[in-house]
């Protein structure tokens, strides 16, 4: 019996109204090097930072965050978000909620259209109870609902996940990705300070039986592939907590989001290359077909090598858009956020991919076709 078609149908997108340039970022981060070195003039002294060097290293100029003052106070370096009582929608759940309904709205839907929610993210608010509950809750889904993470592919899982339930018999799958990036990030580790961003995204899926209910990217086919590395880890969870040397204070503390960046590059660009060209050759294509890679935003550099390899030529920016720039790496929301702001010049018929990947490894390929 041949497998139900899904398509998407909707994407929706909240976006924090604060943004901190790159110089903003490391006026900031300077100040609190000086004060360091000042403070401990027997260690080894800790190095300036430049907005050239974040943009020649990630091809990022800004980022969106959900508290600006926190991150840029010297004395602190995190984002201020306060404590909400259990009454309170959480501050995940609520971009969560407000991605979700820009897509609801698109589609011209109702929460009674949809069955079933997935929120899927590199760091869940909280362990329990799930995020998606609380989100499927808000918006007043009658359901089921469930917390997924695989890191920056967790978007390309996700999707799968939904295409799996709809097969089994769900109508509608609103999958959510929102990432508060800026709260497990190391802002006093020069390497790392600048890469992330915060922001929620929202997808819509059905099956595909005739008539859309929005629009109509049709699924061909969707694959996933990961393999463990060290490369990237955050090691921030429950079981520091009974820990003795738990010190986030600490500039060189291995508790947040660490990375070694070449050794990422190195291994990801030709496992996210292959994974993509092997998935279209599968399906009966060609990188060449492809009009359209609305791959993950974490590194210019990276995306453009991905794209030159599966072309075998120089992307054009329409091709592979970029949206990095602005919004910084926003992890699991990266490719949505490219797929969401770049897809209206598609004509019926066209074919594109959206591909996420990270930490793990790992990485997931989604070949989608305008069909309406």
């Amino acid at each position: 019996m041949p497998s139900t078609p899904v398509r998407i149908i909707a994407t929706g997108l909240f976006t924090p109204d604060q943004s901190i340039s790159n110089d903003e970022l490391v006026a900031s981060y300077n100040a609190w090097v000086d004060q360091w070195n000042s403070d401990n003039p027997k260690a080894e002294p800790k190095h300036h930072s430049s907005s050239a060097f974040i943009e020649k290293a990630s091809g990022i100029k800004s980022r969106f965050v959900l508290d600006k003052k926190g991150i840029l106070d010297i004395d602190r370096m995190r984002p201020r978000l306060p404590v909400r009582s259990d009454d309170e929608l959480s501050i995940m759940a609520e971009m969560g909620v407000k991605a979700a309904n820009q897509a609801l709205d698109k589609a011209g839907l109702q929460a009674k259209d949809i069955d079933a929610v997935i929120c899927a993210a590199s760091n869940m608010q909280r362990a329990y109870p799930a995020m998606a509950v609380e989100i499927q809750s808000a918006l007043g889904i009658d359901g089921f609902a469930f917390d997924m993470n695989v890191a920056c592919a967790s978007a390309a899982f996700g999707i799968e996940n939904a295409i799996g339930l709809i097969r089994n018999g769900a109508r509608r799958v609103l999958a959510i990705n929102p990432e508060i990036c800026s709260a497990h990030l190391n802002f006093r580790d020069r390497d790392a300070h600048f890469i992330f961003g915060d922001v929620a995204t929202a997808t819509i899926l059905e099956a595909d039986e005739g008539a859309a209910t929005g629009e109509s990217w049709q699924i061909i086919d969707t694959r996933l592939k990961t393999l463990f590395s060290n490369n990237i880890r955050n090691n921030f969870g429950f079981l520091n907590f009974p820990c003795d040397d738990l010190d986030l204070s600490d500039p060189d503390t291995d508790k947040l989001f660490k990375q070694e960046g070449r050794k990422v590059f190195k291994d990801v660009v030709p496992m996210v290359s292959s994974l993509i060209l092997d998935h279209l050759k599968d399906n009966g294509f060609a990188g060449t077909d492809l009009k359209r890679m609305w791959l993950h935003q974490a590194n210019l550099a990276m995306n453009q090598f991905i794209a030159r390899k599966i072309l075998g030529r120089d992307p054009t920016p329409q091709e592979a858009p970029i949206v990095l720039d602005t919004y910084a790496n926003t992890s699991s929301a990266g490719s949505i956020i490219a797929f969401h702001l770049h897809r209206d010049d598609m004509a019926v018929g066209e074919l594109g991919v959206i591909s996420g990947f990270g930490a793990g490894y790992s990485a997931g390929s989604v070949i989608v076709k305008k069909a309406a």
